[in-house]
């Protein structure tokens, strides 16, 4: 490894939780910060660049393990409603309930946040088989 690549880690990491994510496992989350100390929190609204998915959840302030999105791998993810092969994936309806989930991109005109694209056809609640794209972007629908 390249001395300037000194502390750097490859794969899942442990990273503190910044609210309760118990029982969250399978969505994903958004890295920010705590005054300089890095934790994760699900996402406040559907255009939040939500990069990392939660293997191991915990409550708030305890050391939770997630797992960048990379284009090289597969991954699942906890499904809002439905979805087929190919759909692209953005994150479902900020509300309490769905947060961190994903859902096929709606119609309904607003900003969305696009990282993952579905490779099997999907029903509400599955742990949806998807590949992040390399373009992850955000998309507006008007």
């Amino acid at each position: 490894m390249s001395p300037t690549m000194t502390n750097t880690r490859e794969g899942a990491f442990p990273v503190l939780a910044g609210e309760d994510l118990t029982g969250k496992e399978g969505r994903l989350v958004v890295l920010t910060h705590d005054t300089g100390v890095a934790e994760v929190v699900l996402p406040n609204d559907v255009a939040d660049s939500a990069l990392y998915l939660l293997l191991e959840g915990g409550a708030d302030g305890e050391f939770v393990t997630v797992q960048p999105l990379d284009p090289g791998m597969q991954l699942r993810v906890k499904l809002d409603g439905t979805c087929n092969p190919g759909d692209e994936l953005t994150l479902g309806a900020v509300d309490g309930t769905n947060d961190g989930k994903v859902r096929s991109l709606p119609v309904a005109a607003d900003t969305y946040f696009v990282a993952l694209r579905a490779e099997e056809k999907g029903v509400d609640e599955q742990l949806v088989l998807c590949r992040p794209i390399t373009n992850a972007r955000a998309v507006v629908v008007s």
